[in-house]
């Protein structure tokens, strides 16, 4: 079976599991679409991903997540109202770097009927500048820990988004979760059969050195092609 094949056949099967096992959802389907609109490129998770999160932050039992790269806000969506599902009293705190996709994942939280900031919380800034502010409210007793932390910003600082991810939260049982992993891993030549960048750093290797956490990275094929994620749990 050709790799073209193989690709067809995860996207049809991605399609097919989404048509029976995801409702259809107009703020959902609205979000992806002002999105668009509004120039953002087409980099959120895809439905059956999002579904993914939504169900592993209720087994997780977290009450507050974080969320580095907020972009439109689907995302965001799916993990608030999973809090809400789940009876929890946390809340979604996501960090944005650009000012016009702040306010549009504002505008798509609340179409989507999540009460911001009670529910779901966007703060601006670049995430080396936001979360250092971050850990110093938690260490003032000024907001909680948080107990699952979703990365999905710019590719370049996911070792350092998760070592602060480590430090950001509860401690033991706490997840963190790295998107696009494995895109990253073959764009720099860490693996496959690409030439490897000099400066390219393999955040699997440095999670794997870890011993805060134990680590797990699955590759995906689907609407989103051949990637996959990272996941820790805090030890």
């Amino acid at each position: 079976m050709s790799a073209n094949t193989v690709l067809a056949n995860a996207k049809d099967v991605d399609s097919y599991a989404v048509s029976h096992l995801i409702a259809i959802d107009k703020a959902l389907t609205d979000t992806i679409s002002n999105t668009a609109k509004n120039g953002a490129p087409p980099i959120a998770v895809s439905p059956t991903q999002g579904k993914f999160l939504s169900l592993l932050t209720r087994i997780s039992g977290a009450q507050n997540v974080l969320e580095i790269g907020t972009l439109g806000g689907y995302s965001s969506i799916w993990f608030a109202r999973s809090l809400k599902a789940g009876g929890k009293k946390g809340k979604v705190t996501s960090v944005e770097v650009l000012e016009d996709r702040r306010e549009l994942a504002m505008q798509n939280l609340r179409n989507a009927g999540v009460k911001v900031p009670e529910e779901a919380e966007v703060l601006l800034g670049a995430g080396l500048e936001v979360l250092p502010r971050l850990l110093a409210e938690i260490e003032q007793g000024k907001r909680p820990k948080f107990d699952f932390i979703f990365i999905d910003a710019d590719w370049e600082n996911q070792w350092n988004y998760f070592d602060y991810g480590v430090k950001l939260s509860k401690g033991p049982g706490s997840v963190i979760l790295i998107d696009n992993a494995v895109q990253k891993m073959l764009e720099d030549g860490i693996a496959g059969q690409g030439k490897r960048r000099e400066d390219a750093i393999s955040v699997v290797e440095k999670v794997g050195q870890d011993r805060r956490v134990e680590a797990v990275l699955l590759q995906t094929l689907g609407a989103k092609q051949h990637d996959g994620f990272l996941m820790a749990l805090l030890v």
